[in-house]
Parts: C-alpha cells; sequence; structure tokens
C-alpha cells in the first residue's frame, strides 16, 4: 500500500505558488524537473497557470488520476485541505507544513485534529513538519529543495530531519554517489520509519538503508520490522540524542545505567541495524556495503606506497578488530620480482615513493590472488612520479573483477581529485584517509558475519511456576517507593526458577540466633525492611557471622543503624541466610524501557557497579545466544571462563538467570525493574546463586 505512495499515478501539490520565493513554487518545480511519468496538478484558490500547466482552484476539480495530495499550505488551513482529500478520494497525503507539535500544545492539537479527518477518510499522512520524498529511478521529487537533486544511486536514505536530507543530497553529489529514495519522516503523526522500512526494502533499486532517527513512535514494531528487513538488505542507523538523560526516578543501579541511548543500542543489535557514530560514518559504511562484496573473514592486506600511512593504517584495522593478513611466500616472492630491494613485501606492503601503476597492479594482484587474504586496503598518497589517476586506470580493472572487497585511501585532495572521480565513477569506494578505509572494511566484515548468524529466537525456560508468580503478586507488600518486600522478591525469583539462598525472617535476636544454629556455617544478616532497599547503604548488611552471641549482637547492630539512617522506614527484623560458597559475583538486572519494554543487564556485581560501568544491555525476551553475547561484552562475563587463579565459572548458570528474569519482565507487566546484586557464579557445574534482590513494581 504504502509503494502506492511513493510511486503514485499522479500528484496534486496543494499551495502551489507562481511566486518564486515561496515553498509551494519549489514543490511544483521539482515535480516537472525531475522528468516525473504521472500526472502532475496544481491547486490554488487563485487559479492561474504554472510551468505551463493550469492551476486548479479547488482540489474537487482536479481530474483522474491523482493519489497523492503534497500539502504545502499554512498549518491552519491544513484540517480542510484533508477534508477536500477525503471528498476527493485521495488516499495518501504528504503535510509538508510546519507548525504543528514542534510549536507547543496547539500545534499538537491540530495535528490531532488532522489524524482524525486522516483516519475518517483513509488517509494516510507524511509528516507534517517534512519537505516530502523523491525517487531518483523513477523518479519524482516532491519536496522543495533546492536544485540539483540528488544523482541517482543505490543507497536510500529516511530522515527524521529535512535539514539533514538537503545536507545529505548536496554532500552526496560531492561525494560522487547517489540515492536510490529519499523520505522526510517529519513529525511522524500517522507514518513511521517502521511502517516505511519494509517498502524503502522491497525497492529493488536500493541495495542499503541510512537512517537519521531522532526516536522512534513504535519500539517494539520498529524491531521487529527491522529484524526482518536487516536480513535481506543492510541497514545503517545514526541516532541522536547520547546525552545521558537516563531516568532520575529510578533507584537501582540497573535503572541508573539504563539510559535511555543503552535501549536503542539494544534495539538496534536485536534487529540487526548497524549504528553509526556519524553522518559521514554512516555513508562511509552505506558505499562500502553498496558497491563491494562481503569478504570471507578479517585478514585485511595493505598496498601502498608510504610507510607511514601503511602504518596509520595497521593500528586503524587493529582498532576496528580486524587482522593484518599473513603473506604466504609464494605471494611474498612474487612481490619481490618487480618491486625495489628496499621494499617491504610484508603486510603492509610499503612499495616507496616511486610506485607507480605496474607496480600497484602487480601488487595488488598479488594480494587478491593470496588465499590468506579477505580483503584489501590500497592507499596512495600523492605518486611523485607519476598521476593517481594513471594508477587508478591500471587497478580498476583487478578491482571490477576481483572475488574480494577492495576500498582505497585516496591522500590529499586536489592532486587526487582525478582519480577520485574515476574510483566513484566506477563504484569503488574511496576515502581520504586509512581511518575511514578501516572503517568501512569493518562494517563489510560485520554485515558478512550477520549473514552467517541465523536469526535469534527467544527461548522459554522450562520450569517457571506461574500460579505461584500470580499469587505473589496479587498482594504486595512494598515500601512508598514501590520495591517489593525482599522476601517476596526472592519468592518470585524462586517460581520463575532463580536459586535463591535459604532465608529466616527473625524478628528478635533469640529467633536470629536459633535460625543462625540450624544453617551450616557462618550466616549473613540482613535488615528486613520494604522502605530499604539499598541495605548497605544503611549499615543493614552483616556477613560471616558464627552462630550464637555474635548474631545477637549483629541484630541489634542492623536494627540501630537503619533506625539512624532511615527514622521512617518500617523495620520488620532481620533476614538470616547461610554464607554462600566462594564464587564471582556479577549483576543482573532488568528494567522497562518505556519505548522497547523489558531490557537485560548484566555486568560487573557489588556495590561499585555504577561507577565501573562494566555492563552491556540487551532486549527481552532473548535468545541462549544473546544471553552469551551479553555476557561476553563485558569483563566480568569473560572473566567467569576462568582467569589467573579464578577457575572456570558455571556460565550456564548465569545463562539461565539471565533468560529467567528477562523472561519474567515480559510475563509480569506490573513490574517495573528487577535486580539481582550480587549473583553469585559458583565454579563450573555447581550453579549461582541470587544473593541479594530488589524489585519495583510499576506506579
Amino acid at each position: 500500500m504504502i509503494e502506492q505512495m511513493l510511486a503514485p499515478r499522479g500528484v496534486a501539490v496543494v499551495g502551489a505558488s507562481q511566486n518564486p520565493t515561496k515553498l509551494g513554487y519549489g514543490v511544483a518545480r521539482n515535480l516537472v524537473v525531475s522528468g516525473y511519468g504521472g500526472a502532475v496538478h496544481f491547486v490554488n484558490p487563485h487559479g492561474g497557470r504554472l510551468f505551463n500547466l493550469p492551476i486548479h482552484t479547488d482540489l474537487e476539480s482536479v481530474p483522474d488520476p491523482v493519489d497523492l495530495a503534497m500539502i504545502i499550505i499554512p498549518a491552519a488551513a491544513v484540517p480542510e485541505a484533508l477534508e477536500a482529500c477525503g471528498r476527493r478520494g485521495i488516499h495518501f497525503a504528504i503535510i509538508g507544513s510546519g507548525g504543528f507539535r514542534e510549536t507547543g500544545p496547539e500545534g499538537m492539537a491540530l495535528e490531532e485534529r488532522c489524524l482524525e479527518i486522516a483516519r475518517a477518510h483513509d488517509i494516510r499522512l507524511l509528516g507534517p513538519n517534512c519537505i516530502g520524498f523523491l525517487d531518483t529511478h523513477l523518479p519524482i521529487d516532491t519536496t522543495f529543495l533546492p536544485l540539483p537533486g540528488p544523482i541517482q544511486g543505490d543507497i536510500a536514505f529516511l530522515s527524521h530531519s529535512g535539514a539533514i536530507c538537503e545536507a545529505v543530497i548536496d554532500w552526496a553529489r560531492g561525494q560522487g554517489f547517489g540515492l536510490s529514495r529519499l523520505v522526510s519522516l517529519g513529525n511522524q503523526l500517522d507514518l513511521t520509519e517502521a511502517e516505511l522500512l519494509p517498502t524503502i526494502v522491497d525497492d529493488r533499486n536500493t541495495q542499503v538503508v541510512a537512517m537519521y532517527l531522532e526516536g522512534v513512535r513504535d519500539g517494539a514494531r520498529f524491531v521487529e520490522q527491522a529484524r526482518l528487513a536487516t536480513r535481506r538488505k543492510p541497514v545503517l542507523a545514526i541516532k541522536v540524542g547520547r546525552s545521558a538523560q537516563g531516568r532520575a526516578a529510578v533507584a537501582s543501579h540497573t535503572g541508573a545505567l539504563a539510559g535511555r541511548d543503552v535501549a536503542y543500542d539494544a534495539a538496534f543489535r536485536k534487529a540487526g541495524v548497524i549504528r553509526g557514530e556519524s553522518t559521514e560514518e554512516v555513508f562511509d559504511w552505506a558505499r562500502a556495503l553498496a558497491w563491494c562484496r562481503l569478504p570471507q573473514g578479517p585478514r585485511t592486506a595493505v598496498l601502498t606506497n608510504a610507510g607511514g600511512p601503511g602504518a596509520i593504517a595497521a593500528d586503524a584495522l587493529d582498532a576496528v578488530g580486524l587482522q593484518l593478513a599473513t603473506f604466504s611466500e609464494a605471494t611474498q616472492a612474487a612481490l619481490r620480482s618487480f618491486l625495489p630491494e628496499a621494499a617491504s613485501v610484508r603486510n603492509p606492503v610499503d612499495m616507496l615513493a616511486a610506485a607507480g601503476p605496474y607496480e600497484y597492479a602487480n601488487g595488488l594482484g598479488a594480494l587478491l590472488a593470496d588465499e590468506g587474504v579477505d580483503s584489501v586496503m590500497v592507499i596512495m598518497a600523492p605518486p611523485p612520479m607519476t598521476t593517481a589517476a594513471g594508477i587508478a586506470g591500471a587497478i580498476l580493472p583487478l578491482i571490477r573483477s576481483a572475488s574480494k572487497p577492495v576500498v582505497v585511501s585516496l591522500m590529499g585532495e586536489e592532486m587526487i581529485a582525478n582519480a577520485a572521480r574515476l574510483f566513484r565513477q566506477a563504484r569503488v569506494p574511496e576515502y581520504r584517509f586509512p581511518e575511514r578505509a578501516a572503517s568501512a572494511l569493518r562494517v563489510l566484515v560485520r554485515r558478512a558475519e550477520q549473514l552467517e548468524t541465523p536469526l535469534a529466537e527467544p527461548e522459554m525456560p522450562a520450569g517457571i511456576d506461574l500460579a505461584a508468580a500470580r499469587r505473589l503478586l496479587a498482594s504486595p507488600v512494598s515500601g512508598g517507593d514501590g520495591f517489593l518486600d525482599g522476601r517476596q522478591a526472592e519468592l518470585l525469583l524462586k517460581a520463575y526458577g532463580i536459586p535463591v539462598p535459604e532465608t529466616v525472617l527473625a524478628t528478635t535476636p533469640e529467633e536470629a540466633e536459633a535460625a543462625s544454629r540450624r544453617m551450616p556455617g557462618s550466616v549473613a544478616l540482613k535488615v528486613a525492611s520494604p522502605d530499604i532497599v539499598h541495605k548497605s547503604d544503611a549499615g543493614g548488611v552483616l556477613l560471616d557471622l558464627i552462630p550464637g552471641e555474635p548474631v545477637r549482637l549483629g541484630f541489634r547492630s542492623i536494627q540501630l543503624a537503619a533506625q539512624v539512617a532511615f527514622p521512617e522506614a518500617r523495620l520488620e527484623g532481620v533476614l538470616v541466610q547461610p554464607m554462600a560458597p566462594k564464587g564471582q559475583d556479577v549483576i543482573v538486572g532488568v528494567v522497562r524501557d518505556s519505548q522497547f519494554g523489558p531490557l537485560v543487564m548484566f555486568g560487573s556485581g557489588g556495590v561499585e557497579v555504577e561507577g565501573l560501568q562494566d555492563v552491556s544491555f540487551a532486549l527481552a525476551p532473548l535468545s541462549r545466544g544473546e544471553a552469551h553475547d551479553l555476557m561476553q561484552a563485558t569483563w566480568a562475563g569473560r572473566r567467569l571462563a576462568g582467569f589467573r587463579n579464578l577457575p572456570p565459572a558455571d556460565r550456564q548458570a548465569a545463562v539461565e538467570v539471565i533468560l529467567r528474569i528477562g523472561q519474567l519482565m515480559v510475563d509480569q507487566p506490573e513490574v517495573e525493574e528487577v535486580e539481582v546484586n550480587p549473583l553469585r557464579v559458583f565454579p563450573e557445574g555447581q550453579g549461582a546463586l541470587a544473593l541479594d534482590v530488589r524489585l519495583r513494581l510499576r506506579a
């Protein structure tokens, strides 16, 4: 259905103007100049003619066919224009006008009125506050942007910002690459990036989709659609708003660390969307993905005419996780056969400054023939004895016929300009410095790995007692901040098959002593209060106490410390638990993100978790593979495999806890956040134990 909007049989420009300074003139001009083959209709109550076409005084008088209305009139008049579209039977409209939600409450109310009208007449809306869309292959251009428009190409661009669209079009022309489609989303009153993405990916002229996002309207739908889209074509994104606004209201470590940006990172990973740090980086990657074959692995060869750039390339490749390939003896012998004795035939290959077309062509051929090479970076500082364009002409046939990706770093500007044009015309990605070329090679490897990895399906853990969980949450005991009573929280974890310590609630020192004598070895005491979340902050935790007098004294000490620290807190007594065996302590938490749902955290635990910030996040529900990746992204997770005097820990037990705590949040919508800190992971095969749990209910 969306394809009918992007490839309409006819377009009506509502607000077309004869005044060259008006946006309505720009839309009319671009529609005509683009070479659009469908019907073009102009609408303005003043009538007249524009670009040798009549201007109709109202939509009712516009003849067939007309599938799309581009509305570029003052915001207050848009509702009536939409009513006219409904009467005329037009089912798609672009609201290019500004003056809506971005201006405040009145503008938001105007948007809602427009949406009501659109739904009543079965009209799909793009915008408002957008510049429309264009397609260089159809062709069609509904924007009012200055001419010339973009070069015909194979990279599609979806953007929440019209100004970014304008800048990207001009920059792309200067960089020598083209666009297939461009869609400005504006305020996303109706159509969103999630709904447009499948149609954009379906476009046969599009090889890569790039997005500029300021947010998403429906996080779950975005992830669902993007997961499907990224299996077919690469999807790249620049997401602004990285600053740590986070969630000031949450009280757990998990909540404090789970700012909105980490939720987007987790959503992009689950969906397979590759996130860039900058707009330039995203389009560097897009060119490589659109124009290059995918490599078989990370082993990269570097061919250069200078040692310094080769060293930069080596560092840059290492920084992005790629390897310098090791050449075979045959390859090194082939290189020695035509290079000067002073040249380096190891990787990076430094052919020296005098290298010309002959050396570059033969050097590239030798590297591409080596079975230990997966991709090649060709570096060219301005050659002193020949021209960069001459070298480009010599190596382009090799690059075109190669089964391995080749990217080029042309270092300089004016002296390599002709060579740059040749590479761009041949669809070979070229970058000014080796760092950008290395980044482009890395995204090719990442895409190859992505396609080789099956789409992960969430795993439902066995042995969950949903009935017990529902009973516990039916009559919760919680403090004023919504945190569930500690014992109830432990029982809820137990219902989900997460091991928790044996716990006895003692209301007197004598009860605490008696309980401790029934437990093996020494014990831990923890204050029992629904109003005290971080027990250690209140002096509410004592460890490794011997049963007897130390336990009675410990009971009194904890009660007194809690009363001093939190005078208003309800004190129910003290929890007595056996001391857990030694193991590795980690944190596992989950918080409900308003946009994407349950967000699971894993990392280094303890009281310094916020300072260490050795944590990673993933969206629940998780597959077992995603849980492993979540752990592997942190030092705490990698350390579970064994480190120095630490034996390997029970990683599978930690994975099981991650899966189950994520499932808890999926099943129980009234739970806002859960944190197990620490989760003690015992040596391999001996399981794990949730030593302390905090669980907060939704307000």
